[in-house]
């Protein structure tokens, strides 16, 4: 069986801000859940990953929940014809509000 080439996971700039908002106890968790559900099929739909019908913030068109509650979300692109996927921004969602880099962000 041939062997699958993953997915290349790069970071917008300001995605390292965004963490600053979140508790420093659940960042190992986003980076290995991030690896572990990008680096293969990042555009296959499954319950906590999802194609957005209308691009979300910050223009992305992807969005992964993970976490306690699904609380954190990731919001990505991805790039077929390089192989890649940009992670454009992690927020917290709180209720109905998604709050990224603390500030609440609308639809």
């Amino acid at each position: 069986m041939a062997k699958r080439t993953p997915f290349e996971i790069q970071y917008a700039a300001e995605v390292m801000e965004h963490l600053d908002w979140i508790p420093e106890k659940y960042h190992p968790l986003i980076w290995k859940t991030i690896l572990e559900q990008l680096s293969f099929e990042p555009m296959t739909e499954t319950r906590n990953r999802k194609l957005l019908t209308t691009p979300g913030v910050i223009g992305a068109t992807w969005e992964l929940r993970l976490g306690p509650g699904n609380r954190f979300r990731v919001l990505y692109d991805v790039f077929v014809e390089e192989r890649s996927v940009v992670v454009a921004a992690i927020g917290i969602k709180q209720g109905n509000q998604l709050f990224v880099g603390g500030e609440e962000q609308s639809k």
